[in-house]
């Protein structure tokens, strides 16, 4: 049976979600704060998430970079928020789709069948994402080549949004963008050497023959490489 995760801290409309979802052949777990969320996100592996974006202590907008981190299952925001800029805002934090309150009941199944459909098997950051590196999210660390690699919080960003478009390449100002926050793309040198000090950890862990997995690409930016060519340092 299908397992979903709704975040909601509204205990009369998570009751009905519940009734509802399950009622359509899902199993459904529920979660009233966000920090209950990301529990139950480790200890479930839920096929997709309802989440709403209100929430009490850690807000719904926390739940869903934190889950962005871990995995790439599906999330559908369900919120009161129905301003387009909120809309906007989930979209590009990693958001699947997003629905606002109050909702048809018909048109809330129908989208959790939609992205379930779309969606593949469920892609956690924990596991293995290559043959040589696992990330570790609930340690802000990384596996490379059998050895751990704690990390500092901007370097654990930047070496997941690299894996997670990994053989593609990411500019200067996508990284800038998303893993310093720094839209106007200001200040270009903390990617350099964010990305020296990385590669500074990852060649210490594998050693001087291990290769190098991240490439400079001249006037763009940087790119994760998955193939297993080895290099000798330099």
């Amino acid at each position: 049976m299908t397992r979903l995760l709704v975040v909601e801290d509204d205990p009369d409309l998570a009751l009905a979600l519940r009734v509802l979802l399950s009622r359509d052949g899902y199993e459904v777990s529920l979660a009233a704060d966000g920090r209950e969320a990301l529990r139950l996100l480790f200890a479930e592996r839920p096929a997709l998430m309802v989440l709403d974006l209100v929430l009490p202590g850690l807000d719904g907008w926390e739940v869903l970079d934190r889950t962005r981190d871990m995995s790439d299952l599906p999330v559908l925001v369900l919120s009161g928020l129905g301003e387009p800029e909120d809309r906007v805002r989930a979209l590009r934090s990693g958001a699947d789709d997003y629905l606002v309150k109050p909702f048809a009941q018909a048109e809330l199944l129908a989208r959790i069948e939609a992205l379930l459909r779309r969606a593949g098997p469920g892609g956690w950051a924990g596991e293995t994402v290559e043959q040589d590196l696992r990330l570790v999210p609930e340690r802000r660390s990384a596996l490379w080549l059998g050895t751990e690699i704690r990390l500092s919080d901007i370097e654990y960003r930047l070496l997941q949004l690299l894996v997670r478009n990994r053989g593609r390449v990411v500019t200067t100002e996508q990284l800038l963008d998303q893993v310093w926050d720094d839209a106007a793309a200001v200040g270009r040198d903390r990617v350099k050497f964010g990305v020296l000090r990385l590669r500074r950890k990852l060649r210490y862990a594998g050693g001087p023959l291990a290769r190098d997995p991240i490439e400079s690409v001249r006037g763009l930016g940087y790119r994760y490489e998955t193939t297993d060519r080895r290099s000798p340092a330099g």
